[in-house]
């Protein structure tokens, strides 16, 4: 019996510790498959591949309604795969908005206004997506081609526009909204020209939407952890309500528009 346990005194701390041994992963084996990794990566990279963890990038953006500017962020999936999530702050335009003056004698009176402008059109979307690369680089001067699509959420955000107009005192000008109880905001006689661009943002009305859209992006950065690209593609955006924007216009719920983008961030 004395014998016995002084056996298991012995062999068991023996065992347990062969064991222990043989389930942890060496240091040449975390060297052998880092190795391994790197290989991988070298081998995909030569053939076009950009490879990273992750990336982060912003945009600014050129539609043929309007403008925006944004954030992106990339999560490599795979080779080929990219999943991204955005935010975009923008503003859409009617097509038939155009600026005029009031001169008086040669010299500007006023500051420029939108003749007919009921609302600014603000707008911010939330998004997810994906880039999926069609083509990558063949060399540091190469271009590097990838599909990119995703939805989300959009906001859209009513602000009246304020005119800057005569009274009939003669004295101190107004600033007043379309208002059909006030037919000045259309009389080109007493309009003196748009009112502080602060005006009114106190009374924005939130509308919400959701939007979708989809591109090609040209990657042309010469180092693979800068991103810089230029993106073009149509999005679609609609809203739960008709969008007044110019008096007298068809006022919509779908809007749909090209838009090119110039991107530029880092990867890593």
């Amino acid at each position: 019996m004395k014998k016995f346990i002084i056996y298991l005194l012995f062999s068991v701390p023996i065992i347990a510790f062969a064991q222990d041994k043989q389930g942890k992963e060496t240091r040449k084996d975390r060297i052998a498959k880092s190795d391994a990794k790197v290989k991988k990566m070298q081998n995909e990279s030569e053939e076009g591949a950009i490879i990273y963890n992750k990336q982060g990038s912003f945009s600014i953006t050129l539609r043929n309604d309007g403008y925006a500017i944004g954030y992106e962020h990339g999560k490599f999936k795979t080779i080929n795969k990219t999943n991204l999530w955005w935010i975009h702050l923008g503003e859409r335009k009617h097509p038939k908005e155009e600026k005029s003056t009031l001169s008086i004698g040669g010299i500007q009176a006023g500051n420029p206004f939108v003749y007919g402008k009921q609302n600014n059109f603000y707008l911010l979307s939330i998004g997810f997506g994906q880039q999926r690369l069609l083509g990558g680089k063949s060399n540091k001067n190469g271009i590097a081609i990838s599909a990119i699509y995703g939805g989300g959420l959009s906001l859209g955000m009513l602000k009246p526009y304020y005119l800057e107009v005569r009274n009939d005192t003669n004295i101190n000008n107004d600033f007043i909204k379309y208002s059909e109880a006030d037919d000045r905001f259309l009389n080109p006689i007493y309009i003196v020209g748009s009112a502080p661009i602060g005006k009114g943002f106190n009374e924005i009305k939130f509308v919400p939407g959701a939007f979708v859209k989809g591109g090609f992006r040209f990657d042309y950065g010469k180092l693979k952890d800068v991103l810089a690209a230029l993106e073009v593609g149509v999005s679609a955006e609609y809203y739960s309500q008709k969008m007044p924007i110019l008096l007298l216009q068809k006022e919509k719920t779908l809007f749909i528009s090209g838009y090119i983008s110039l991107i530029f961030g880092t990867r890593r």
